[in-house]
């Protein structure tokens, strides 16, 4: 069954590009109010810094925007500013930092990083956020991506793969082993909250 809503969205989308790739500003600006929120928190994870995320947003949206008409809609918008956004973080960190090329990333459901402390103890799932964003900042920077574009966002493989540069497989073979490598960089954790974890990620395949 077809999401009549998601494809009216698109289509309001696909419209509001074509009005800014025409040169339209009000599209343009409508385009950044959308996206800013989502495309800033990924970011924000990723340079670990308030002030050097603005800045490789702004360098983002200024990249997307110097280069739309390149922009093909068979694709998702999101997806695409993603792309632009991960190639600039990769950049400013390496001007920091040295990256390693390993490629072995943890992985945490959707439902870890966003639940309300309803569904597990309230003190407990403080601090097992604090543990599970800890160790998420240990990855890699294309480890991080992965995580939070899959777990976070919601971004499906083929999105991912198209962001990372990877094939599919690849993608869904770490994101495979993530579930395993989680048991590992979390054993603090006590087995109810791991059987929580277990039964979330089961559903990612």
């Amino acid at each position: 069954m077809v999401d009549t809503t998601t494809s009216a969205s698109r289509e309001q989308e696909r419209i509001l590009i074509g009005r800014a790739q025409s040169g339209d500003a009000l599209a343009l600006r409508e385009l950044v109010d959308n996206h800013t929120d989502r495309l800033f928190g990924f970011i924000f994870r990723m340079a670990r810094h308030h002030d050097d995320a603005e800045e490789i947003c702004q360098d983002a949206f200024l990249k997307a925007f110097a280069s739309l008409d390149t922009f093909q809609t068979k694709y998702r918008f999101s997806t695409w500013l993603f792309t632009i956004a991960y190639r600039v973080c990769l950049n400013h960190l390496r001007r920091k930092r040295p990256l390693t090329g390993e490629l072995d990333f943890n992985a945490l459901p959707q439902e870890v990083f966003e639940a309300p402390t309803s569904t597990l103890e309230s003190q407990d799932a403080s601090r097992l956020k604090d543990m599970i964003w800890a160790s998420v900042d240990q990855l890699t920077p294309p480890q991080r991506a992965s995580v939070l574009l899959f777990y976070r966002y919601e971004v499906n493989c083929q999105e991912i793969a198209r962001v990372l540069e990877l094939p599919v497989a690849t993608v869904k073979s770490l994101l495979h082993r993530a579930r395993n490598r989680l048991r590992e960089m979390l054993e603090q954790v006590s087995e109810k909250e791991l059987r929580h974890f277990r039964n979330q990620t089961a559903e990612a395949g």
